[in-house]
């Protein structure tokens, strides 16, 4: 272990996040790039770095704001995008990633994120955290920019796991709605279950039976079910929870990033195709700046993997240091605000479900989950 005692004192009063440095595709570089960016928007962060310390070290020289803010742990091997999940149950123990998510087992990380292989961090996830009392499948819950005042809309799951039978979708639900009181300051949040239609008669049987599974634990889980939702809900105002199966989930997520690529790049194409309407660029320039923003993926980079006995963050395994801030900055919120505790209260039972009430915020969230007034 190359955490010194200085180090760790330094770090005291902080909270602090375990982050796997060698999973994303650009390398450790924009890993540390990106918490250098969220230290220095906020101090009361705290780092533990895992990956070959010979190549972090240096890297993390060059950032002064992360002085005395990093503890190393050294893992030299590292959980690639092509490594199998059961492989690397096997075999990771060496690799920063187990290390990472054995900080967050060990007490001594609120969290941990990672940019590296889904499936292999889930796997590594629930065999080193272990899944809470009733949970059967963990899921993936993702922040997806809609209309509603919040600015968001939660989605689970989105890959965890491929199938989703009617009490899955009701944990999906109960866990859903936890995410979206704790960190958008909603009190009663409404969920909808996304089918081919809104009407009661479609979808398969285990749609249908999960309707009514959610539907009645709606008034003791203090949500409004408004029913099935179709695709074009996600980003609506209809529903603040969309509960689906992985497959489906995982789907819908690839397709939202990639038409939010093409709205862009046409953007851009029609601006630039004459004198015109590059003088018109000019004069939009603010509001499409905006527009831009809105639509940029990095601001949400983070799925949020709920049904452990801890935090994990997934970054995308494309990340830059916009979007590993980001995922760090969700995995922080989420720790101010005690959420793992309170998952774990709502998960025990579905009857009383009153144990997660809504933290005071500051303010209304616009690109994550917001802080808690101390």
């Amino acid at each position: 272990m190359a955490g010194k005692p200085d180090q760790m004192q330094k770090n005291a009063g902080r909270i602090v996040i375990s982050v796997d440095a060698m999973g994303g595709d650009a390398g450790p570089a924009v890993v540390v790039a990106g918490i250098a960016m969220s230290a220095d928007k906020n101090p009361d962060l705290g780092f533990i770095l895992h990956g070959p310390e010979d190549q972090l070290k240096p890297l993390v020289a060059k950032k002064r704001i992360l002085n005395g803010r990093v503890e190393f742990r050294d893992a030299q091997d590292v959980v690639t995008m092509e490594d199998k999940p059961s492989q690397v149950m096997r075999n990771g123990k060496g690799t920063s990633m187990w290390s990472a998510l054995e900080s967050v087992k060990q007490g001594e990380a609120a969290g941990a994120v990672s940019c590296g292989n889904t499936g292999a961090l889930m796997a590594l996830s629930m065999l080193r955290l272990r899944k809470l009392p009733g949970v059967n499948r963990p899921a993936i819950a993702i922040l997806w920019p809609s209309r509603n005042p919040q600015g968001f809309n939660v989605m689970l799951d989105v890959g965890a796991d491929v199938r989703a039978d009617a009490q899955d979708l009701l944990q999906y639900a109960l866990m859903g709605t936890s995410y979206v009181r704790n960190s958008m300051d909603i009190l009663r949040p409404r969920v909808g279950l996304l089918n081919v239609g809104t009407e009661e008669h479609k979808g398969h049987a285990d749609l249908k039976e999960a309707y009514g599974l959610i539907s009645d634990h709606s008034e003791n889980g203090s949500f409004d079910f408004v029913g099935f939702v179709e695709g074009s809900d996600i980003p609506g105002d209809t529903a603040d929870v969309i509960v689906t199966d992985g497959f489906t989930g995982n789907v819908a997520i690839k397709t939202g990033e990639g038409t939010a690529s093409l709205m862009r790049v046409a953007l851009r194409e029609a601006f630039e195709y004459s004198f015109l309407s590059k003088i018109a660029a000019l004069l939009a320039m603010t509001s499409l700046k905006r527009l831009s923003k809105r639509l940029d993926p990095r601001r949400v980079n983070g799925g949020v993997f709920l049904g452990l006995n801890g935090t994990v963050v997934k970054s995308h395994g494309g990340a830059d240091a916009t979007g590993v801030s980001a995922a760090v900055k969700l995995a922080f919120r989420l720790a101010q605000q005690g959420f793992a505790e309170k998952l774990a209260a709502r998960v025990a039972s579905s009857v009383a479900l009153t144990q997660d009430k809504p933290a005071q915020m500051d303010e209304t969230p616009t690109d994550q989950a917001p802080t808690k007034k101390d």
